[in-house]
């Protein structure tokens, strides 16, 4: 394994500072310091961009973005274990790396960062998927970042690039593809990390679209979409009646069958149903 960096390789930085992965914190460490560099490689030409990692752990990721020209790196760290590690990190890159201390869920990065802005991170597996919706359903568009590159359970990654018709086609999907372009960039399998988790892994990279693909209000559109995918078994005509008394006929004019289910139904379909909603 090549250096990427001076510092020292990321299983002696684990021992150095006792840094034994938690459960409890979804934590998983990628050791691989040429699979760091990778993943940030799929961010793009990081060179004049400020870049968000959630939960870098002994800083491999981190590392990655640096040495691959971050302008900045803002690193949000819920475990205190981790800082002493990470100072370490900041100090080989004097000036372009910022740690925080705190849960990503209630701290916003954008008093921190400047455009543009790029998110890179293998999310902690417990809190990932939230953070994901939180960043697709922001109330104005174009967002704050100009791209997510994410690392997730395959599962979930497949979840978010799926298309009608197949079982992992749902609201991630729906939500990710109306205002992004998604798409796997690299897989990974469980001997990558330290322990190594019980399922494989997956990077996905979302680029924002400058206007979403089709029009509809985006609460209704949610709405819609978590209803439907609510009770993805049942015709739709069941799954949705408690939106409208005559949703047979709203899914009629839009060229919806009634008796379709969820995961049948396209992106546009969707957009054009919500849109009977409005006003």
């Amino acid at each position: 394994m090549s250096a990427i960096d001076a510092l020292p390789p990321l299983r002696e930085v684990i021992n150095t500072h006792g840094l034994v992965a938690r459960k409890s914190l979804g934590q998983n460490f990628l050791l691989d310091l040429n699979l760091t560099a990778k993943i940030a490689r799929q961010a793009g030409d990081l060179s004049g961009m400020d870049v968000l990692e959630i939960g870098p752990g002994p800083g491999g990721l981190t590392r990655g973005l640096l040495a691959e020209g971050a302008r900045r790196v803002l690193a949000i760290e819920k475990d205190r274990r981790c800082l002493p590690a990470l100072e370490e990190v900041a100090a080989a890159y004097p000036g372009r790396l910022q740690v925080i201390e705190g849960d990503a869920l209630e701290i916003d990065p954008l008093a921190h960062l400047t455009p543009p802005i790029a998110i890179c991170a293998n999310l902690p597996y417990n809190v990932g998927t939230e953070l994901l919706v939180r960043w697709l359903t922001p109330p104005d568009w174009p967002p704050f970042w100009d791209s997510l590159t994410l690392m997730f359970q395959r599962e979930v990654a497949e979840r978010i690039v799926a298309q009608p018709g197949s079982k992992a086609y749902g609201r991630l999907a729906v939500l990710a593809q109306w205002r992004c372009d998604a798409r796997i960039v690299l897989s990974l399998p469980p001997s990558a990390f330290t322990p190594p988790p019980k399922v494989s892994s997956a990077v996905v990279h979302l680029r924002a679209l400058p206007e979403p693909r089709y029009s509809a209000d985006p609460k209704l559109l949610e709405k819609v979409v978590a209803t439907a995918f609510n009770q993805r078994r049942k015709m739709l005509r069941a799954a949705l009646k408690g939106l409208a008394p005559d949703i047979e006929e709203r899914l009629r004019s839009v060229g919806i069958a009634p008796t379709d289910r969820a995961e049948q139904v396209p992106l546009e379909g969707f957009c054009a149903l919500a849109r009977t909603f409005e006003g």
